[in-house]
């Protein structure tokens, strides 16, 4: 063999392996494009799902707090404030801990209010008890002044 034949060889050699190469590079990128159409669908149905859980939580929360609205709604002098707003800073992981953790702080709020109340309505019985005793105090006096002029 001469050279020139040994290099169209090698030539021809180099040309298969190149497309070889280039046709297992194609195998690859549709293997990978398959892959990543498959992760994409996997994550549009996870964003589908958190998504939805997010709204539920948020319904939730909005139902606590109406809730919670309603039961402070006789007590004139505490102001509710803004309506909550979502924490950036708080873990998806977390959110059925967090949502469990609402139903005892809402039964504490219930049971604060119904002994506020309690006490009010006392103090507010009280206080009519002490204005009339004080009234009547005024007005004993005030005829016993007039008794003692005449």
């Amino acid at each position: 063999m001469t050279d020139d034949a040994t290099a169209a060889m090698r030539y021809k050699e180099i040309i298969a392996l190149s497309r070889g190469s280039a046709e297992n590079l194609r195998e690859w990128e549709l293997a990978r494009a398959k892959a990543l159409e498959s992760e994409i669908e996997a994550a549009s149905a996870a964003i589908e799902v958190a998504t939805d859980r997010e709204a539920r939580a948020a319904e939730r929360a909005t139902r606590w707090w109406k809730m919670a609205l309603h039961n402070i709604q006789g007590l004139i002098w505490l102001a509710p404030g803004d309506d909550p707003r979502p924490v950036t800073t708080a873990r998806a992981a977390y959110l059925e801990r967090y949502l469990e953790e609402v139903k005892p702080s809402y039964q504490e709020l219930v049971q604060a209010v119904l002994a506020l109340g309690w006490r009010a309505k006392r103090a507010a019985y009280l206080t009519i008890i002490g204005f009339a005793g004080v009234v009547l105090t005024l007005v004993g006096v005030a005829i016993k002044s007039f008794g003692s002029v005449s």
